[in-house]
């Protein structure tokens, strides 16, 4: 039943490599942008929810339904001032520009609240387990944590698939020229597509606070786990990118069960073999 636990753990890691690596997924998918500083955006929203639970005195989930439309309005101004400026056909562009990004939040973030590790608490809640039976037990926080990546990923596609933003998304995803005869403003398709994104951003900096310390510089681990769960799952693919992180969650939880040392360096193997045998993920996007 050792295994089994373990196998259990890491599915439910992957919840949140899953909302790490979610709002990736949708950028890639609709503007093919690599953002260097997702993960540090991750940080940012973490930072951004302590703030307005210590200062305000707001609990954590009221202070995540604050946060959210913030963090929409905050998406969806960097994409109209800044980032649309650089899809003009060249990658390296914005890739550079979001490096860029990354260093000023890295740094912003080192002398807003220094280098001191911290962490978001949701009380006695995060200790709470379920007994499977079988010496088999999970916590209620990654249950919870899981719940919410499949609801994400599950709202994500029904809008992409769904409803009229969804078919100006894919439609500007295929082809800018078309859409803009059509009268559709690609930049501002965009726009929003980076603020949804930014709100799956806040979602994912909650469940990290919660389940993890985290300073100004974790930003780039956070990165690389999003990363590899998309490249996993399928770069652009919604639900590629779940199975990613489930994959991934599993790889670092059996690694780490056979030596503590392996963990983080397990997932990397996987990762590597896979894209081996498979350069464009298990379930690419069409």
């Amino acid at each position: 039943m050792t295994m089994a636990n373990t196998i259990i753990q890491g599915i439910l890691l992957g919840g949140l490599y899953a909302l790490y690596a979610a709002g990736l997924s949708l950028i890639f998918g609709v503007m093919r942008l690599v953002n260097l500083a997702h993960g540090d955006f991750i940080v940012m929203g973490a930072f951004i929810l302590l703030a307005l639970s210590t200062s305000i005195g707001l609990p954590l989930p009221f202070a995540l339904l604050i946060a959210m439309p913030f963090m929409f309005a905050f998406g969806w101004g960097l994409q109209r001032v800044i980032l649309n400026r650089t899809l003009k056909g060249d990658l390296l562009v914005p890739l550079l520009v979001t490096f860029g990004l990354q260093i000023i939040v890295q740094n912003g973030l080192l002398q807003i609240f220094s280098a001191d590790s911290r962490k978001l608490s949701l009380g006695a809640f995060e200790t709470q387990s379920v007994s499977l039976g079988g010496g088999i037990t999970i916590g209620v926080m990654p249950l919870v944590t899981f719940g919410v990546a499949i609801f994400v990923i599950s709202m994500l596609s029904f809008i992409f698939y769904n409803t009229a933003l969804g078919r100006k998304l894919r439609a500007t995803s295929d082809s800018t020229t078309f859409v803009q005869i059509m009268g559709v403003n690609p930049h501002k398709v965009f726009a929003v597509a980076m603020g949804i994104a930014f709100v799956v951003i806040a979602i994912a900096a909650f469940f990290m606070g919660v389940r993890s310390n985290f300073d100004p510089s974790v930003g780039p681990a956070r990165l690389l786990y999003a990363f590899e769960a998309v490249v996993i799952g399928g770069l652009g693919s919604l639900w590629g990118t779940l199975a990613g992180g489930i994959i991934l969650g599993v790889a670092q939880t059996v690694g780490g069960a056979i030596n503590p040392e392996w963990q983080v360096l397990s997932g990397h193997i996987v990762f590597l073999i896979i894209i081996l045998v498979r350069p464009r993920g298990l379930f690419p996007k069409q």
